[in-house]
């Protein structure tokens, strides 16, 4: 390995953070800085493969410095992503945003997750009888097949589990624990918790509320620590968005995409129509879909990039609120319920079209009124827990496709593509838990529509 070549990719990509950095001190803007880190990103991983390959040592290498900022900026955010649930929905119950409209603002952002998630389902298995994809048409190299066994693997412990063992299984048996991300339903534990505590404060305040004012005191002091964190954690972003985007086009595997180019493409058309389906819900409820448009693309390019719903998580809520005018309150439940339940890409088109690819190679066919309708509800009701971090996708095609008795193995078959889908089914997710957040605070009154109207951009 020359050494030299390492050296010379790592100061060339300083130099560009660099660049990113004297952009920021000039005040441009925090989306032209996250979008100029995306092209630049893409560029420079191209060039990295071109004059090196995948397999060099030399790329290896100097990507795993990259990661130093990649990477790193991502567990920063992950750091953030539990004080972060806890302590702002804690702030909404404090604040007294919550308690009149509780069960309502629930009811309704789970409604939503679940219902487009549903509806994700039905475009997933539209798009896939359109593009007539089937399972039996790709080809199963190594890599395949191992991939296979580790699904296979991976289901066991699952499959044996009943639907009341599975929505057990959202509950916080040992909030600290869940409080660090361990379980794939930790997210949705720790709202749960994080409402109990809540309504027991708000129960302390009518009988002790003297005691109930030093607990009020204290959630807003840390609620004011835990979002200046997340400030300063967020102006990293065009930087993680740049390191990540490198590392991803640099090792990535073309040939294996062109192979499989029919079904990304048919991937990104039903993720795109669902978006769409986001949009006309806003249109329908009186708010502008392209000013949402314009305000989400800082949030959808760094989920994009991540592959992380849960890694998005400060920057949705930031959004959320200080630019389209959704309460605290219902910005951070519905990005927190987001990562766990109806999630529209990962849970919704991307089981359905595996399902309705697989089911003709054990006999089946996946166009008959039974299937469909069987595929659709499957597909809703394991929405419920998907984990909100790369690889949510895979557990929630284990759910549908075991299910339903069809061969698990056969998704490992996508796999060379599985990363590049995955930015796309992200993206989705997070815009579908968003729509839910606006749609809720649109529908309890508490938008504020001054705020979703403004033309200004996110400054981070």
């Amino acid at each position: 390995m020359n050494v030299l070549f390492v050296i010379l990719n790592i100061v060339v990509m300083l130099l560009i953070v660099g660049g990113l950095f004297y952009l920021q001190k000039k005040h441009v803007s925090f989306a032209k800085r996250v979008f100029l880190a995306l092209a630049v990103g893409i560029a420079f991983g191209f060039i990295l493969q071109l004059a090196y390959g995948t397999s060099s040592e030399v790329l290896n290498t100097s990507v795993e410095w990259f990661n130093l900022i990649g990477v790193g900026y991502m567990k920063f955010l992950q750091m953030i992503v539990m004080p972060l649930v806890f302590i702002s929905i804690l702030s909404a119950f404090t604040k007294v945003k919550l308690s009149n409209q509780l069960g309502k603002i629930s009811t309704l952002i789970i409604g939503i997750l679940v219902g487009t998630t549903a509806v994700a389902a039905a475009v997933g298995i539209i798009t896939t009888a359109a593009f007539n994809l089937e399972a039996i048409e790709i080809e199963q190299g190594e890599s395949e097949v191992v991939r296979g066994q580790q699904l296979e693997e991976k289901l066991v412990g699952i499959e044996d589990m009943s639907l009341p063992e599975k929505m057990l299984e959202l509950l916080p048996g040992n909030p600290f624990f869940d409080l660090t991300g361990a379980r794939s339903t930790s997210t949705i534990a720790v709202v749960i918790f994080t409402i109990i505590v809540g309504i027991a404060y708000l129960g302390v305040k009518r009988k002790q509320p003297d005691q109930a004012e030093l607990f009020e005191k204290l959630v807003e002091s840390l609620h004011a620590i835990m979002m200046r964190v997340v400030t300063i954690i967020l102006r990293l972003t065009p930087y993680g968005v740049l390191a990540i985007m490198t590392r991803t086009v640099a090792l990535s595997d073309f040939e294996a995409i062109m192979k499989l180019g029919k079904f990304v493409l048919a991937s990104y058309v039903a993720l795109a129509i669902m978006f769409l389906i986001h949009l006309l819900l806003l249109t329908i409820s009186g708010l502008n879909p392209i000013t949402y448009v314009k305000k989400i693309v800082p949030v959808l390019t760094f989920a994009f990039t991540s592959r992380s719903s849960a890694g998005t998580l400060p920057l949705n809520v930031k959004t959320q609120t200080s630019e389209l005018g959704v309460s605290e309150g219902i910005a951070n439940f519905s990005a927190s319920f987001g990562l766990s339940i109806g999630q529209n890409g990962c849970a919704g088109v991307y089981p359905a079209m595996l399902a309705v690819m697989i089911a003709p190679t054990v006999g089946v066919d996946p166009f008959t009124p039974t299937f469909i309708a069987t595929l659709i509800a499957v597909v809703a009701i394991s929405s419920f827990g998907v984990a909100g971090v790369g690889g949510g996708a895979t557990f929630a095609a284990l759910l549908v496709l075991s299910t339903l008795n069809l061969p698990v193995a056969l998704a490992g078959l996508l796999i060379s593509v599985e990363p590049l889908i995955d930015m796309g089914r992200t993206a989705v997710n997070v815009s579908g838990a968003m729509t839910a957040g606006v749609l809720t605070s649109k529908a309890t009154g508490e938008i504020n529509q001054e705020v979703y109207n403004h033309t200004g951009h996110i400054e981070a």
